[in-house]
């Protein structure tokens, strides 16, 4: 089986105090641990980058949050594959260039766990590639919902894994999967 690791939306855009208060500020750290080792395994890794055309978006390409942040950058030779919508599969060649590869098995890390991170989760259940989603290697902000209550960045992160776990994808810790598939 050729698996791939998925590195959704790790971006300097994210860093900008406009999307509030963040849970998990150790996400990219889990991300940079398991690239390290994935790396060493020569298995394939793909970035997804969010862009956008409004020259005013913190993900236009002329503006410094489109930048993939330094401590997980790709290395000459990795995939990296630009999006304009919330999943990685839409409008992009992630599809055609896993089929090439042969890839039938997607890891899963990024931000933000409620948007890009879900939506490409559950695209990549529905395509039918065995995924994972690591809950520690990604992390969302707090919102609020359509009666505009805030519901806290912690809570939207457990109720975004819960309603992927077993459904489209297998949740679990980056220390887990490392444990099971890299050792």
């Amino acid at each position: 089986m050729k698996r791939a690791l998925i590195i959704i939306d790790v971006q300097e855009a994210f860093n900008s105090p406009k999307w509030g208060v963040r849970n998990n500020l150790q996400a990219e750290e889990n991300i940079r641990i398991l690239l390290s080792l994935w790396r060493k395994t020569k298995q394939e890794v793909i970035y997804i980058q969010h862009t956008s055309k409004n020259p005013d978006s913190l993900f236009h390409p002329q503006n410094p949050g489109f930048k993939i942040k330094d401590m997980v950058r790709p290395l000459d030779g990795e995939k990296v594959i630009t999006k304009e919508v919330n999943s990685a599969f839409i409008e992009t060649n992630l599809e055609d260039y896993l089929l090439s590869k042969g890839i039938t098995e997607l890891v899963i890390t990024g931000l933000t766990t409620a948007h890009c991170v879900s939506t490409s989760t559950r695209m990549s259940g529905n395509l039918g590639y065995t995924t994972f989603l690591l809950s520690d290697a990604t992390a969302t902000f707090g919102l609020y919902d359509h009666h505009n209550h805030y519901i806290e960045a912690e809570t939207i992160h457990h109720v975004s894994l819960a309603t992927i776990h077993k459904e489209f994808a297998t949740v679990l810790t980056t220390e887990s999967y490392i444990k099971e598939f890299l050792t």
